[in-house]
């Protein structure tokens, strides 16, 4: 099994849609080709123009062979077209230059047109992401720190560089960007923004709740759905916060503000914070309805208590009824409810129940017992209810694909 690189590793919203990406020689073009995948992975056509440079380290024959239509490389390669340098520009939705060297930014930034990747993007007026990499030294250089504010004032997406130790072995800020990373900003240049100006607060994965030292109360969430939603409210312009149940960070986008918390009494504090600066609240964690008396700072050890112990429970604060109650006009709520219902039939009730109940906007509901429902999966199937008598009833589906349409319904919610 491949290992998950973002949370829309699944996600089928980008096929058929079009990127060209430039590959330039730094060693870190090496990566090129797993990007190249990933994309094409996701249903994307992908072509790609390798630099001169970039030729020293992989081959046209590399990407061709990977799925990549077309491969450019020189402006007059034999046999190539005449009108190659255009291509880009009729064809893909986006571009993007991975990696992209210090000569390859100097270029784009002062409109360079002398070799075919400089020329493709100058004809090209649809989103371009740069991921520049090149030695620490290099980067910190006044001339490519100027070319890079000259395109970002431009509108063009930087990714990275990120830290680290470099091929020459020297340690800095100039190393590729976390692949993850690169990929998340490619398609958010793919997505529509019709969540631009929104603020959005999504809280995402288990809480713990602790009764010893070394202890603690859970569930098996792994915090996908929620990171699915923060991601598709980002990649479609919104600013994003997420508040976290614990190790739920790592496949949330870095632009993302994280507020990572532990128990559900931690979660209703940071979100009761947060609430009154957002217009959107995505309540998704799967939070502990119940914590432990017992909690201390020392093990519980089975000596101390040879014929076993009880615990006794009490009940958390409600944090999806308690801010849904307080909000000010034109705040929406989005909730979400697992359920261990029968049949269809049942969901959909406590569905309704549960809107009523929390005041919520939307509400999607799941049964964990169905499979490819439940906790821990990639997919999702669920009932979908809101405060205007809309309902519907999703096939399983990827978590991805699901929050994407969740995020078109609130909007929808909206307007009605």
């Amino acid at each position: 099994m491949r290992a998950r690189i973002t949370a829309f590793d699944e996600s089928t919203r980008f096929r058929n849609q079009r990127l060209h990406m430039g590959v330039c020689g730094s060693v870190a073009c090496c990566r090129s080709p797993g990007i190249l995948r990933a994309l094409l992975r996701l249903g994307l056509h992908v072509g790609v123009t390798l630099t001169q440079a970039a030729r020293q380290f992989v081959t046209p024959t590399l990407f061709t062979s990977l799925g990549a239509i077309p491969v450019d490389t020189d402006m007059f390669a034999p046999d190539g077209d005449v009108f190659a340098h255009l291509g880009p520009g009729e064809r893909a939705q986006a571009m993007a230059v991975v990696p992209a060297t210090a000569d390859c930014l100097s270029r784009l930034a002062h409109g360079g047109a002398g070799d075919m990747l400089s020329a493709q993007v100058l004809a090209f007026a649809g989103p371009l992401l740069v991921a520049p990499a090149m030695n620490p030294r290099m980067w910190a250089n006044p001339a490519v720190q100027q070319n890079v504010r000259i395109l970002v004032d431009r509108g063009v997406v930087v990714v990275g560089p990120g830290g680290g130790e470099a091929a020459c072995g020297e340690t800095g800020t100039g190393v590729l960007a976390d692949d993850g990373e690169i990929l998340l900003g490619i398609l958010r240049c793919l997505s529509p923004k019709d969540m631009a100006g929104r603020r959005v607060m999504v809280t995402l994965g288990p809480t713990r709740e602790r009764w010893d030292a070394m202890r603690y109360w859970t569930n098996p969430s792994t915090g996908l759905m929620g990171a699915c939603l923060a991601t598709a409210a980002w990649l479609r312009g919104a600013d994003v916060t997420a508040v976290c149940g614990t190790e739920q960070e790592r496949l949330l986008p870095v632009d993302i503000h994280r507020c990572p918390v532990a128990s559900a009494r931690d979660m209703f504090d940071a979100a009761m914070d947060l609430w009154s600066g957002m217009d959107i609240g995505m309540f998704v964690a799967a939070v502990a309805d119940f914590s432990p008396e017992r909690a201390t700072d020392a093990k519980v050890k089975k000596v101390d208590f040879p014929e076993g112990f009880s615990l006794r429970f009490t009940p958390n604060p409600d944090i999806l009824a308690t801010l849904s109650s307080d909000r000010r006009p034109g705040q929406q709520v989005l909730a979400f409810a697992a359920e261990t219902a029968e049949d269809e039939e049942e969901l959909l009730r406590l569905a309704r129940e549960k809107l009523l109940r929390k005041g919520a906007d939307v509400l999607a509901a799941n049964s964990v017992t169905v499979p490819g429902s439940g906790f821990g999966g990639t997919t999702n199937g669920m009932c979908v209810v809101d405060a205007t008598g809309r309902e519907a009833v999703w096939p399983v589906q990827s978590k991805a694909d699901a929050a994407w349409e969740l995020c078109t319904w609130l909007l929808s919610a909206a307007i009605h």
